[in-house]
């Protein structure tokens, strides 16, 4: 099982796209600083997970996701 996850710093009011087998653990990582591209904004908050059956399904919604821009992608979701 794969998941693309949606996460949102409220301290530099950003959001992140990602994908990830092991959820938990990679929450775990971008809030400890451990990922370089979100290490500014910690702490990060799971804003939503989208399960996936294949890897190749979650990277294919994750650049689809980050292609249309987070905001646009979900407008309608009532996610933003």
């Amino acid at each position: 099982m794969f998941f693309v996850y949606v996460l949102f710093s409220p301290s530099i009011q950003k959001f992140y796209v990602g994908q990830t087998e092991d959820l938990q653990k990679r929450l775990e990582r971008h809030n400890k600083g451990l990922v370089s591209s979100t290490k500014k904004g910690v702490p990060w908050e799971l804003v939503k997970a989208i399960e996936c059956q294949t890897q190749s399904e979650s990277m294919l919604l994750e650049s689809k996701i980050k292609k249309r821009g987070i905001k646009r992608y979900f407008r309608g979701q009532l996610l933003v």
